[in-house]
């Protein structure tokens, strides 16, 4: 499965710059308030703290967590392939669709089993298993409650890895507390997505201070920048208040534009930032936006969907208003 959709290569296609692209593939929090850090000399010329000692104090303190329960690594993908690459582990469950690089992730030589979540949630693993959920899930955007499931992973002595890189953008339930609970339990989450920073990577694993340290996590993952301006952000208690409330009114927006434009045949309840659609005619309505300078995610490439499957980002109200008037001038044309 490849991973999302590639700005740079359809803005050549359509000979364009990729700034012109309005990119609803990316699913980044819409909100980037401009930053007010400097890049000064002793970023560049001095080395970082190779424990993130001030980055971690914050992060522990937002997530209630002992700052020996954490690893740091440029960006989650970079996490994933590291955990995965840790466990000693002949099975992996991934209950899919998922982010592809899960697959990619896992050691050649481990029987990989994937588990339809839209059909058959609740299949039994084998005990001794590693599982790998992503909640709220990728590309429909559904929270799960997991305590059934994290039931039965328990009651298997399953390893069990939860991805919550979009848990933020709506109130839903981390669980993160239950690396108190259970010692063979991974959170994985990426800065990215909510702090609105694709272009710095930082991503996390959280466990018990055991599996941590069993980690190994080379030196210098991030660099100073990258601390410098997660810091800033992660204090930053004005651009989480209004993330949240901006959220709330785009999503709204994109919804109201996709059920207005009647041009799908299911549009999935979320509870991210990304809207699921499905359409007989979304190869066609792929290409006409992107003929109007628009991209959107096509999931064909996720297990157990198909081409009729495209996802929206929630972007800003001016982006809206684009997708609103290109998808009105697809009805005008094709119906």
């Amino acid at each position: 499965m490849k991973h999302g959709a590639n700005i740079y290569k359809y803005a050549k296609e359509i000979d364009c710059s990729s700034d012109e692209i309005i990119d609803f593939s990316s699913n980044i929090n819409s909100y980037h308030p401009k930053i007010d850090i400097t890049l000064t000399n002793n970023m560049l010329v001095k080395y970082a703290d190779t424990n993130y000692t001030n980055l971690k104090k914050i992060i522990s303190k937002k997530n209630k967590i002992k700052k020996t329960q954490m690893a740091l690594y440029n960006g989650a993908t970079s996490a994933i392939f590291e955990l995965l690459r840790n466990l000693d582990s002949s099975r992996v469950y991934l209950y899919a669709p998922l982010y592809g690089e899960y697959e990619k992730a896992v050691n050649k030589n481990t029987k990989i089993i994937k588990i339809n979540r839209f059909e058959n949630l609740y299949k039994k693993v084998k005990k001794g298993s590693t599982v790998v959920f992503v909640n709220p899930s990728t590309p429909d955007g559904k929270f799960y409650n997991l305590e059934r499931l994290f039931g039965m992973w328990k009651k298997q002595d399953c390893k069990v890895l939860i991805d919550e890189s979009f848990l933020e953008f709506q109130n839903k339930q981390s669980l993160i507390n239950q690396i108190y609970e259970y010692d063979k339990i991974w959170i994985i989450k990426s800065f990215t997505k909510f702090y609105s920073c694709p272009g710095i990577r930082i991503g996390a694993i959280f466990s018990n201070k055991k599996n941590i340290k069993a980690l190994k996590t080379p030196l210098w993952n991030l660099s100073s920048f990258d601390v410098k301006f997660l810091s800033s952000r992660l204090q930053d208690l004005d651009f989480k208040k209004r993330s949240k409330k901006l959220h709330k009114i785009h999503k709204k927006q994109l919804l109201k534009t996709l059920k207005k434009s009647k041009l799908f045949d299911e549009i999935y309840e979320s509870d991210s930032n990304f809207i699921l659609t499905k359409s007989k005619r979304a190869k066609e309505i792929f290409e006409h936006l992107l003929s109007k300078k628009i991209l959107v995610r096509t999931c064909g490439s996720f297990d157990f969907l198909n081409d009729d499957f495209l996802r929206f980002a929630v972007k800003d109200s001016y982006s809206h208003n684009k997708l609103t008037k290109a998808l009105k001038s697809y009805n005008i044309k094709y119906l």
